[in-house]
């Protein structure tokens, strides 16, 4: 395609990334960890680390672990929230030669016994809130070293009220567990403290992360993400998003979770590339208590999902907090819906800056200009060193405007699934696209509009009718506050549109959005089923599951 996106790219920005610029993700950490020693590198629950903190912790960490004779290239699990314990963990790890395999802590024994088995995980760091998960498949793993945190772990400094706060509350948290052979979080490092942390030469083609899909498809897999994956991406982001280290330090809301790569690469290791401070998170759902958070900083970059902005624009106090100080509003993880772009930048007076990509590209192929000052309704261009086509089934690219599977090819994506040859095979072209099984149609301007997955696509009387666009629609009404699609069968057009809708007028009818679906959608679009519901099932990153959904209805 020539890359025709390049004559869309902002003045500034280069075509191209150097992608040799270091030698690993460790090597990027530690030139932060000297470069801003002095700077705060991470707050929770008002408790701060510097930079240098956080490298003498990750040292003592990495430390312990190769105590441990774990061999270089050794799998280690992190099922930890957005605490304190992460950047330790996870710089640790990496510093001590290991790869990183992020654990959702919600995860079920059934889902946490298939990821640690299919990594070979040998050892994991938990929080004891989630250790009887742990407990309960411990046996039928490899793992070895389990290592258990507590929320109070680094909450020394703090005032006595809040700590014993926390202690006393978080405590009715923690199900009981019983792992004899764990060792303590504070025990790691108090160890470590007394051990020397042996340098390891680290290679781009060495594996930083297991990035593990997060199964809204099938089976959950591990994206191989090699160290040079994820430091281009940083650098490509860094590129995009023009952002240069600043007098001011800039705050990076870390809201979504860092076990995710959406969050790991933009609010993480964006955020300590450029000096920043990491305002963590560990609950997001609790938006009364995120939003007193939000007032006490000058934040600068918040990355989020549509479905976390939406909640925010429904809190009246979040409408009163300053907005002043926000540069970039990144939207990420799922489609954002136009009703929600344009309330949020109404109020805060910054737009969200739309892009796309997946725990196979680490994560970001595509993004909108930062200087849009509107909602634009596609994912915008190629990032630096990104190239992107457009299929049809055969694999050979469409023209301008029509639709086809979304291809991407760039040094952010994955060198494949980890240990499975036959997945990799049919995911990645023989030219190194790799095939997202998202539709998209690409402009003249270089352009691209995801259109939908192809497998939640509704075939409707031959008709292709895709749930993004309708929940677009839905989205807009006064009344609705969330909504997803999906086709159930139908005796007379093969499948039909149905939605859930969660009210946020009470009062709201299946009529009224029959109505207000008149204008806005043409005949076969339209919903024919209507279903209430107090909430939508979600991923912890806030994406709808119409996967689950579908699912119930095939069970029912």
């Amino acid at each position: 395609m020539d890359k025709i996106w390049l004559k869309s790219y902002p003045q500034g920005v280069p075509a191209e990334i150097d992608k040799t610029r270091y030698k690993s993700v460790t090597h990027l950490l530690e030139e932060s960890f000297q470069k801003y020693a002095d700077r705060n590198a991470y707050v929770c629950m008002d408790k701060f680390l510097t930079y240098r903190e956080v490298d003498q912790m990750s040292r003592q960490l990495g430390a312990w672990l190769q105590s441990k004779g774990l061999a270089k290239g050794a799998r280690v699990a992190i099922m930890l929230p957005n605490v304190l314990q992460y950047p330790i963990a996870m710089a640790g790890i990496m510093r001590a030669g290991y790869t990183v395999v992020n654990v959702n802590p919600l995860y079920t024994p059934r889902e946490l016994l298939h990821q640690l088995n299919d990594s070979g995980a040998e050892a994991i760091f938990v929080l004891e809130n989630f250790a009887t998960t742990v407990e309960q498949v411990l046996a039928q793993t490899k793992v070895k070293h389990v290592v258990v945190g507590a929320m109070g772990d680094l909450l020394g400094g703090l005032k006595g009220a809040l700590v014993n706060f926390v202690v006393r509350n978080v405590k009715k948290m923690v199900p009981a567990y019983s792992i004899p052979s764990a060792v303590s979080f504070k025990k790691v490092l108090a160890e470590g403290a007394r051990l020397t942390l042996k340098p390891v030469e680290q290679k781009h083609g060495d594996i930083a992360f297991l990035q593990y899909t997060g199964g809204t498809t099938g089976v959950s897999k591990g994206a191989v993400l090699l160290h040079s994956n994820v430091v281009s991406n940083v650098l490509q982001n860094e590129a995009w998003l023009q952002m240069k280290p600043q007098a001011e330090q800039p705050v990076f809301v870390c809201a979504l979770p860092l076990y995710h790569i959406y969050s790991l690469t933009i609010s993480c290791f964006m955020s300590m590339r450029l000096g920043g401070l990491n305002l963590l998170v560990p609950n997001p759902r609790d938006i009364p208590g995120f939003v007193k958070e939000l007032a006490k900083y000058k934040v600068t970059v918040f990355p989020a999902v549509n479905t976390l902005y939406n909640a925010l624009l429904n809190n009246a106090e979040f409408a009163k907090l300053d907005f002043s100080s926000y540069k970039i509003c990144n939207g990420g993880g799922m489609a954002v819906q136009q009703a929600v772009a344009d309330r949020w930048l109404k109020l805060t007076g910054t737009a969200i800056i739309e892009g796309y990509g997946l725990s196979e590209t680490s994560p970001v192929a595509t993004a909108n200009r930062v200087d849009i000052k509107e909602f634009t309704g596609t994912i915008g261009l190629p990032i630096p060193s990104t190239e992107i086509a457009i299929l049809d089934d055969d694999g050979n690219p469409v023209p301008f405007g029509q639709a086809g599977e979304i291809a991407i090819r760039g040094p952010q994506v994955m060198a494949g699934y980890w240990q499975r040859p036959e997945e990799t095979e049919k995911t990645m072209t023989p030219d190194g696209y790799f095939k997202t099984g998202d539709v998209g149609i690409m402009d003249e301007r270089g352009f691209t509009r995801i259109v939908d997955r192809k497998k939640d696509m509704i075939l409707v009387s031959g008709f292709n009718v895709y749930p993004n666009e309708i929940e677009g629609v839905i989205a807009g009404h006064p009344g609705v506050l969330e909504v997803a699609c999906i086709g159930v069968p139908d005796k007379n057009s093969g499948e039909a549109v149905k939605l859930f809708v969660v009210r946020k007028d009470p009062n709201l009818t299946a009529e009224a959005i029959q109505e207000f679906c008149k204008n806005e959608l043409t005949a076969y679009k339209k919903p024919k089923y209507i279903e209430f519901r107090d909430e939508l099932p979600k991923t912890n990153v806030g994406k709808i599951l119409r996967r689950q959904l579908r699912d119930e209805k095939q069970a029912a």
